[in-house]
């Protein structure tokens, strides 16, 4: 099994950059968008087999974690004034409780789809639960941190932030946002996610993010090989 690693800052391209945003006072830029999801609903359906774990919300998860994993910059971490390459990275995402409080689901990566359905919707079943208490796993950088807003369809969307000071820990992991799926406004067959990207700037640019976004669409039109954990690009 892989080990987290150090990236080696003297054979980095983007060394000038990293050393320009590292020390902004709010060095996170966000980009939303919108992507098409209708092969989604019947890849699942198509899948499930009565298992009822396959539900579109683990599924965006799942897809946005089998990319990160293999897209190094969003594995990097700013640790102690070093860049850190996780071996792995896993979500933390919010679940909606019964009182109208939040808790936290942890969502380990795994690359069979299967798994991780049964496992995250154990998570998320435990998670709507009002005990434990409310326990963010504050400092853990091997995580992406996700949210989501299931009762509307946003073009804009902004995080809380914690200041580097708060427990001591500066934030560098990236976050993701999903909101509600709308049918296409003109009638057409797509079905529009909105979703929002945010990433620290000392570790990773546009170019980045537009590709990751790139490869979420190229997924959600073909989700079934992913799914399947069959060979997908």
């Amino acid at each position: 099994m892989a080990e987290d690693e150090d990236l080696d800052l003297t054979q980095w391209p983007r060394r000038a950059t990293f050393d320009f945003y590292r020390d902004f006072e709010q060095p996170f830029f966000s980009i939303c968008t919108r992507v098409d999801v209708a092969a989604l609903k019947p890849a699942l359906a198509q899948l499930d087999n009565g298992s009822h774990t396959a539900t579109i919300t683990l599924a965006c998860h799942y897809l946005a974690l089998q990319l990160a994993n293999r897209m190094a910059p969003f594995r990097y971490r700013l640790l102690n004034g070093r860049v850190r390459v996780m071996a792995a990275v896993h979500a933390s995402t919010t679940v909606l409780r019964a009182d109208d409080s939040f808790g936290f689901a942890y969502l380990r990566h795994d690359s069979n789809y299967t798994r991780f359905a049964a496992h995250g919707a154990a998570a998320l079943a435990a998670a709507r639960v009002a005990e434990p208490a409310f326990e963010p796993r504050v400092g853990d950088a091997a995580l992406l941190h996700f949210t989501t807003l299931p009762w509307l369809h946003f073009t804009s969307f902004g995080h809380a932030r914690q200041s580097a000071r708060h427990r001591g820990v500066a934030d560098s992991v990236p976050k993701f946002a999903f909101g509600r799926i709308d049918a296409d406004p003109t009638g057409g067959a797509q079905r529009w996610l909105p979703m929002q990207v945010d990433v620290h700037h000392a570790l990773m640019d546009g170019v980045h993010v537009g590709r990751f976004v790139q490869a979420f669409e190229a997924a959600m039109r073909e989700p079934l090989p992913w799914l399947q954990g069959g060979a997908v690009p």
